[in-house]
């Protein structure tokens, strides 16, 4: 096992020659959604975990409409149903579909607006991604027959990517490293002919048999990959919408110098370009000097020893830790510590540590409650609750 998360750790982050970036600083691209209410300080903002499971290498969370049960998505290739106090039951099998090397697995899972398809993001056999689209008839996650609705060929085994979320608009958002190896050598990034490096916006349910249909609004056409929603990504490890926002939030991994959080306010988020591989975070790495526009981070921090990955996770909306109302919880897989950020207007963006520390923090998850969960490689399964008197 800790030869597997180190070889996890490895692949995410430093795979490849190293290069040393020029100084640089980071700065908030604009303010977050005007709110109706002040928010509350959030240097007072602390929580606590609560262990509610433990899995094999947990990945990715989601939830069902009008279902209390938590989904687990298991990097081997299972998907685990939890529901309050009964033992974690396995739902969805498809283990002798998945690659397993170092950032392969089952990376994403996501249900549909009215809870009656499943959809999951994987590394085939082969090493390419597959988005696939499962039937949920009473409750039951039907195995058969597995729709295949999107897939890309992968160069490398590594930023795959493996993010999917219905977005406020309904349709599937589904995240795509930028190939692999390091330093994006096939450019993938910056180019608008590849799938990989972007955020993809897809129909997955058209008339007339198609796998998916482009929705009316995507940016880009013309020579453009359609799919395209946003590009310039190095490997977006985990990105949400705000659920009263509607604004986009990304953690997308460095190469090895910088770890970045890009925020996009709803409204103006399709057809970004986030920067990479002009940039590492603010930093120019290839050709950023002089570079067509692109939209810097909201918030960087450097590798230094102690930290390799930037865990993405979500604005908190729940209502059990008033302090943390309308701040970003996110945190980094090597250290562990959760922090949350808060934009401040045109100022630097306010960060705080939470207090508990997750070893091998993989990934966030939110309820239909808007509370959060938090997900080690090693096994756990926390909820984010309140500290104790």
């Amino acid at each position: 096992m800790r030869r597997l998360l180190t070889l996890f750790v490895v692949c995410t982050s430093l795979v490849g020659a190293c290069t040393t970036k020029g100084a640089g600083g980071s700065g908030p691209l604009s303010p977050p959604s005007s709110a109706t209410t002040t928010p509350p300080k959030i240097g007072n903002a602390r929580v606590r975990l609560q262990q509610i499971a433990t899995l094999e290498q947990p990945l990715a969370m989601a939830v069902r409409a009008g279902d209390p049960a938590l989904y687990i998505a298991e990097k081997s290739g299972r998907v685990i149903a939890l529901r309050g106090n009964a033992d974690p039951e396995v739902v969805l099998d498809i283990s002798s579909e998945v690659s397993l090397g170092g950032e392969q697995g089952l990376l994403g899972l996501a249900f549909s607006p009215a809870g009656d398809l499943l959809y999951v993001d994987y590394t085939d056999t082969n090493g390419n991604t597959q988005v696939s689209e499962f039937e949920v008839r009473h409750g039951t996650i039907e195995a058969s027959p597995e729709r295949h609705v999107l897939s890309v060929a992968q160069p490398f085994s590594n930023h795959n990517g493996g993010e999917l979320v219905f977005g406020p608009d309904g349709y599937l958002y589904i995240g795509l490293g930028d190939g692999g190896s390091a330093g994006d050598p096939m450019g993938n990034g910056q180019s608008l002919q590849t799938m990989l490096g972007k955020i993809l916006r897809i129909s997955p349910r058209p008339a007339g048999g198609a796998p998916y249909t482009v929705p009316d609004g995507n940016p880009f056409s013309g020579g453009a990959v359609p799919e395209i929603w946003d590009y310039g990504l190095r490997n977006p490890w985990r990105f949400s919408f705000d659920r009263q926002t509607g604004d986009l939030w990304i953690g997308d991994v460095g190469q090895n110098a910088w770890e970045e959080v890009d925020f996009a306010r709803a409204g103006s988020t399709r057809g970004l370009n986030f920067g990479w591989n002009l940039f590492e975070g603010t930093h120019s790495f290839e050709g950023g000097d002089g570079s067509p526009q692109t939209v810097p981070p909201v918030y960087e921090y450097p590798h230094d020893g102690t930290t390799c990955v930037v865990t993405g996770g979500y604005v908190y909306r729940g209502r059990d830790i008033p302090a943390l109302e309308g701040a970003y919880v996110f945190g980094d897989f090597c250290l562990g510590k959760l922090e949350a950020l808060r934009l401040r207007g045109a100022a630097e963006p306010r960060v705080v540590e939470l207090g508990p520390v997750v070893e091998n923090l993989s990934s966030f998850g939110e309820d239909a409650n808007g509370e959060l969960y938090a997900l080690s490689l090693s096994g756990p399964v926390y909820r984010l609750v309140a500290p104790g008197p």
